[in-house]
């Protein structure tokens, strides 16, 4: 990395901005290696369409369903499982069930690098918050990382490290604001890293169960993690000791296994869904839960959670939330009143939520098992547009330039690209 630019392992986490380093060379536990492959077994498709090649389901050639996405990439042999869109370029990671990542051009589909060594399905990509790295992970429990060569252009890219630790990579974050990695393993630990020097910064255990989700604050300063098990864990980074646990042994918390969670813009809630459909708000200055939100189908999954800014104004106001479940339901929460606010509907599961950045922040995008994607608004919950042309469960998607497209991962193999808003008549 370029010694011209502040190092971007130099995160700060003190409470009070007064400069103390989260990252010192003294925090370095140890260092990380290679290894070898092997291939996996490739899933059947699940409508039973076996019979088209990627081709012909790009085309539509088998369904009556329009095809209304501006590009397509077709290079992945089975399930896409993740999708992440490069924070200011043109560009797209994807991972799948092929054991394979791809970073790729959303503008003609053409590969820019094929992301190898991976032996199992890759289920996350993450692209670190200055765009110069990205990270996969996958079942086989490595997180490989690549970064970009010169500073010309984002066309060539070499691998850096891989990093180890993990049984079973859950999910991966960056930290909002420097070269720091977070990741859940299936074997109830979490692992963070200092890029690009690869070494282990610290491995934190309380968890009882795989660690389904986690997130860094927005404001950079803590983590809050979730299990299987169903306990939510507040950390501080520079400590292996949690800030506060909640557990099912908590009858006001207990939500069957914990599946998704989201934090608000100030960092001072979260909202954790559960595997029941319960819906929990956590405060997390008091280490507490301060309500519970029924709307959902009891026994339906909670998938994916996020925060839209419907005001715009006040930064400390709690924010507005969209929760989305298996029930095909994702419901709009002021959590001022703590009350529904609207629904939004789709025709199976929902499996991922983004919220549109400002000055459109009122939008929000959904993904759904019924193969399509719909971007709402959140303020009335009015369909904006539908978007078709997958011909399999929607599994990932993810937001780029800026909010002008949508990029979506599907059981179908297919990645594809989509503009936001309907087209103009």
């Amino acid at each position: 990395m370029s010694s011209g630019k502040q190092r971007a392992d130099e995160v700060e986490f003190d409470e009070e901005d007064e400069g103390e380093q989260f990252i010192t060379e003294d925090d370095i536990l140890q260092e990380v290696e290679d290894d070898g492959d092997h291939p996996m077994d490739e899933d059947e498709d699940e409508d039973g369409e076996g019979e088209d090649t990627l081709g012909d389901l790009a085309e539509g050639s088998s369904s009556n369903i329009p095809d209304i996405s501006v590009q397509h990439f077709e290079t992945h042999a089975a399930s896409v499982f993740a999708v992440a869109c490069h924070p200011t370029q043109p560009l797209a990671a994807s991972g799948g069930e092929d054991d394979l990542g791809y970073i790729w051009d959303i503008t003609d589909g053409e590969i820019i690098v094929k992301l190898t060594g991976h032996t199992d399905s890759v289920t996350s990509t993450a692209w670190s918050a200055d765009g110069e790295m990205i990270a996969t992970g996958g079942m086989d429990g490595r997180i490989r990382i690549w970064r970009r060569v010169g500073k010309d252009n984002y066309n060539t890219w070499e691998f850096l490290t891989e990093l180890q630790g993990p049984d079973e990579v859950m999910f991966l974050r960056w930290h909002p604001k420097g070269s720091v990695l977070l990741a859940g393993s299936n074997d109830s630990t979490l692992w963070l890293w200092q890029l690009p020097s690869g070494n282990t910064m610290q491995v934190f255990s309380g968890h009882s169960g795989p660690v389904n989700c986690g997130e860094f604050t927005p404001d950079g300063k803590r983590i809050i993690t979730a299990d299987q098990e169903g306990n939510l864990i507040f950390w501080d980074p520079r400590s292996s000791t949690p800030v506060f646990k909640l557990g099912p042994e908590d009858a006001r918390f207990d939500l069957d296994g914990i599946t998704s969670l989201a934090v608000n813009p100030s960092s001072t809630l979260a909202v954790v869904g559960g595997a029941a459909g319960g819906l929990r708000v956590v405060s997390l200055s008091k280490g507490k839960v301060v309500n519970a939100l029924g709307g959902h189908t009891e026994g339906e999954s909670i998938e994916a959670i996020v925060f839209v800014d419907l005001t715009g104004v006040d930064a400390n106001a709690p924010g507005v939330v969209v929760t989305g479940a298996t029930d095909g339901k994702a419901l709009v929460w002021d959590l001022s009143t703590m009350r529904q606010r609207t629904l939004l509907q789709h025709d199976d599961a929902v499996t991922a939520l983004i919220a549109h950045p400002a000055p459109k922040s009122y939008l929000v995008i959904s993904a759904s098992a019924d193969k399509t994607l719909k971007t709402w608004d959140a303020r009335d919950g009015t369909a904006i547009r539908t978007h078709t042309g997958h011909r399999g469960p929607v599994l990932a998607a993810s937001m780029g330039l800026n909010g002008s497209v949508i990029v979506s991962g599907g059981d179908d193999g297919l990645c594809m690209v989509w503009t936001t808003e309907a087209e103009e008549e």
